[in-house]
């Protein structure tokens, strides 16, 4: 039998190859899978916010969820075993999120790139229509946030979020405010609206 060095690098370099391979899936298990947090879901009736225990579906403008699937804040409601934090605005939203040290899993707002919102006259100010089914949430990470607008929902002053930055742009043309992402919104940014 006649040694070939040319067969002892392909399965070498195979060898390599594989350990390589297995170190990325490794390092990929310890940083975690998305696919992990759950899809968003419709708020439904008789919800209450988790943040200012107001009626979610009574109130207008965007609403949010957290999910925390390890270490839930004590805040949240006991023998709330799916780990859903739900808010009736994306103030609430923010506010809960950003004053507790747990860390959420995800967070959705609503999208009003992906709705057909309207915005009605309460008495001389602009108010914001609710959605609130599963589909019309997306990740608070993947959306560009209007802050500041004319523009009020549950709380007031709102972060209305849109995964079309050409459509908060276009918002903020009609009823001003500035543009920012999730990654800048602080409890400062909150607290001035």
């Amino acid at each position: 039998m006649r040694y070939r060095p040319e067969l002892g690098r392909i399965h070498r370099r195979r060898l390599l190859s594989g350990i390589a391979g297995a170190g990325v899936a490794a390092i990929a298990g310890c940083l975690g899978d998305e696919t992990d947090v759950p899809e968003a879901r419709a708020i439904e009736q008789g919800q209450s916010c988790d943040n200012c225990d107001m009626t979610i579906t009574a109130q207008p403008g965007p609403a949010g969820q957290a999910y925390y699937l390890d270490n839930p804040p004590a805040a949240l409601p006991d023998g709330r075993g799916d780990g859903i934090a739900r808010f009736c605005s994306s103030w609430c939203t923010y506010t809960y999120v950003l004053e507790h040290d747990s860390e959420p899993a995800g967070v959705y707002t609503t999208d009003y790139s992906a709705v057909e919102y309207d915005i009605r006259d309460d008495g001389g100010t602009p108010v914001l229509s609710a959605h609130l089914d599963a589909a019309d949430f997306a990740k608070a990470d993947s959306l560009t946030y209007v802050v500041g607008s004319d523009v009020q929902g549950a709380m007031g002053g709102s972060l209305v979020g849109f995964s079309e930055e050409s459509d908060a742009e276009t918002f903020t043309d009609t009823y001003g405010g500035s543009l920012t992402t999730h990654s800048d919104i602080t409890l400062e940014t909150v607290r001035t609206l």
